[in-house]
């Protein structure tokens, strides 16, 4: 018998929406972002909003804290939350609603957590404010034992340090203690696992899996269509404000009806797409003779042939880092990297993975030069780069780009396209020749001139990062170091990034380090693979040879912890007791054209 989702038992809703419409003042034409959205959620149930940036998820899953923007026009037949109909309330009762009653983790940690307050702090404020507990001994309890829920090592140590201390996944999961600290009967998670390596993804997965088993309700806003299929029980597909497909989540991701949900789902990258455009991919399904499910079969167009790798550009070698951090019996120091060392090749991409903590972007700030090694040396076109001081490499550090995880943080917000591009320019043209290679830089990554006056806020995330990408190609690099640029991005726009990123690299022989948590990336993209654990390089070699046959444990339970949309699928049908026929086989092609 082949059953597509559990049945859950009927609850009193948490959440009953009706013909949800949110706009916004002046803006979107007059037009609602949000239009006609119908949300229930039960208890003991996740239900995940997928799609596109400006799809309406965010605005969708923040109306419910009565947080959509300072300007927003909601209006819903029926908007209840645990039986009550909010649509008249006032700030002070949202207020005492929030919290309690639902808790939000967002995706950006350092801009939600407080600067000036300890983690520990941040999250014993929940529990003393709401007075779920009075005695200042019980509430350092409850905040540790939180911390520790959500995976933080060292938690006493850890509930002393500030948000810019943590690393990006320590900081997402202090976030999370916050959200979760008063036991609130719904969790709004906005990207919750975005900026977070695998194994550390499973650890934030499990907690919000056991407050479902504990009876809350859950609303997922994710990108990551494996995650969705390893916690969530329905999904609801957007699209320019709009429902385009929903359903059991099985149901939609083996079965899309919408030709938007099956781009979404030939656009996740993985070793199957190496060598061929993401964006590109069409999905159809085969007729089997087996009474399974029809399989999927995926086409896609090649890429350019790539060059082969040239002479070494940069060289480390034996690089160590250490930092002196606040401890809760005193400062200690911390060994961040040891003994590290591999070398670049003139076109090649060379991936570093590893879990968050492991020294990766410790490491790529040596690389760029903007920290130093305690020992160690760093080459740079056979020249010594880390040991030189800041001025003796101004004339070559043009040959050394970087494109962030976050664009826009990047760019000064005063400036224009044409003026973040203009000052990384190559040899500063004259201004008639400068406004031409601007533009051919825009067009390179597929914009064009009308972006020229446009500032950084006006734009997409998905155009903010190839406007990074254009200002780095301005410099004319031997070397490009990319930090996560594409893990803040919605599946068909990284797709379309990591295209760009492929073509110019095969076109240029730009030499690129990429650092990502997302083994499917690096899989698809990478020619070696570095493998960084406790500050160390415990495995290094082809892309092929570390991610299809890994040696190290380590490296072994890294791609074990790697979600699948299948292995989700099966592992939440198994969990439940269900009984799945076969599932479908995916046949991926690719073809000219």
């Amino acid at each position: 018998m082949s059953i597509g989702q559990p049945t859950l038992p009927q609850k009193a809703p948490l959440v009953e929406i009706e013909g949800l419409n949110v706009g916004f003042a002046g803006a979107n034409g007059g037009r609602p972002v949000v239009i006609d959205i119908d949300l229930t959620i039960h208890p003991g149930e996740c239900v995940a909003l997928v799609g596109e940036s400006g799809s309406g998820k965010s605005v969708t899953a923040r109306s419910l804290l009565n947080l959509a923007g300072e300007r927003a026009s909601t209006r819903a037949r029926r908007f209840e939350i645990k039986g009550r109909d909010v649509r008249g309330y006032r700030e002070a009762d949202w207020r005492n609603l929030r919290g309690t009653v639902t808790g939000l983790v967002m995706q950006d940690a350092l801009v939600s957590l407080d600067p000036l307050r300890t983690i520990g702090q941040e999250v014993g404020e929940v529990i003393s404010s709401h007075k779920i507990l009075t005695d200042p001994g019980s509430i350092r309890e409850r905040t540790l034992d939180t911390l520790r829920r959500v995976g933080i090592p060292n938690a006493a140590d850890r509930a002393l340090q500030y948000a810019h201390q943590l690393s990006g996944g320590l900081r997402q999961r202090a976030l999370i203690a916050s959200a979760i600290a008063a036991n609130p009967d719904l969790i709004i998670a906005d990207e919750p696992t975005t900026s977070l390596d695998v194994t550390v993804q499973a650890q934030v997965l499990q907690v919000l899996a056991e407050r479902i088993r504990e009876g809350a309700g859950v609303l997922l806003i994710s990108h990551d269509l494996a995650v969705v299929a390893g916690i969530a029980d329905r999904v609801i597909v957007m699209r320019d404000g709009k429902v385009v497909d929903s359903g059991p989540t099985r149901d939609v991701l083996t079965r899309p009806r919408h030709s938007y949900t099956r781009q979404l789902i030939a656009a996740v990258p993985s070793v199957r797409s190496r060598g061929a455009r993401l964006a590109s991919a069409r999905i159809e399904f085969v007729a089997t003779n087996t009474e399974s499910r029809d399989s999927i079969k995926i086409t896609r167009e090649p890429l350019p042939d790539r060059r082969e790798a040239g002479e070494v550009v940069l060289e480390v070698e034996m690089i160590s880092k250490s930092f002196i951090s606040p401890k809760a019996a005193g400062r200690v120091r911390s060994t961040v990297l040891k003994d590290i060392s591999f070398d670049v090749r003139a076109g090649e991409v060379v991936g570093i993975v590893g879990e968050s903590g492991s020294g990766k972007s410790t490491c790529a700030k040596i690389v760029l030069g903007l920290l130093s090694p305690d020992q160690g040396e760093v080459r740079l076109l056979g020249r010594p780069w880390a040991a030189i001081s800041e001025a003796a490499r101004r004339p070559v550090r043009r040959k050394l780009q970087y494109i962030p995880q976050d664009a826009l943080s990047s760019f000064d917000p005063r400036y224009r396209v044409q003026d973040i591009i203009a000052e990384n320019l190559a040899g500063k043209p004259e201004r008639k020749r400068q406004r031409e290679r601007i533009v051919s830089l825009l067009e390179l990554v597929g914009l064009s001139a009308e972006y020229l006056e446009r500032r950084p806020r006006s734009l997409s995330g998905g155009q903010r990062q190839r406007v990074s990408i254009a200002r780095a190609l301005a410099a004319e690099p031997i070397l490009i170091v990319c930090d996560e640029p594409v893990s803040a991005l919605d599946i068909c726009i990284q797709a379309q990034v990591l295209d760009l990123l492929a073509e110019l690299q095969s076109k240029l022989g730009t030499a690129l380090l990429f650092i990502s948590h997302d083994l499917g990336v690096i899989e698809h993209l990478a020619d070696r693979v570095l493998v960084f654990h406790n500050g160390r390089v415990i495995e290094q070699g082809t892309a092929e040879a570390v991610l299809g046959h890994p040696q190290q444990p380590y490296t072994q339970s890294l791609l074990a912890a790697v979600p699948d949309i299948q292995r989700g699928l099966t592992a939440r049908a198994q969990q439940a007791g269900v009984i799945i026929a076969s599932p479908a086989q995916e046949a991926e092609a690719t073809t000219g054209g």
